[in-house]
């Protein structure tokens, strides 16, 4: 019983986190930056080196964006891009590139 409490927990907060981005707004947000390097939608990227975002998992993209925020992950241009954004650019950013299909598929 009480892991089943701890899975409806676990399970609550996940979707907690995902409801907390605004794709809409995200779209707006990425408009002004992203796309010059990942596509309007995250999905065709201007370089081989620049990843493709659409279709990601929304906790993924706002971690990674957190850590280039942080330095926990190093990359200039994505920390300077990541330093300037709030906690709702990440997460709307994050609802608006996982909202978006992609051409990503995960192997069995």
């Amino acid at each position: 019983m009480k892991r089943l409490v701890l899975a409806a927990a676990a399970l609550a907060l996940c979707g907690a986190a995902q409801a907390a981005g605004n794709a809409q707004a995200g779209k707006q947000k990425a408009a002004q930056v992203c796309a010059a390097c990942h596509g309007p939608a995250g999905d065709k990227p201007t370089a081989p080196e620049n990843p493709i975002l659409a279709g990601q998992h929304a906790d993924y993209l706002a971690r990674a964006l957190q850590d280039y925020k942080s330095g926990k992950r190093a990359n200039p241009v994505m920390k300077g891009f990541a330093a300037t954004l709030s906690r709702q650019d990440i997460d709307d950013l994050a609802a608006w590139f996982a909202s978006q299909p992609s051409g990503l598929h995960a192997q069995r």
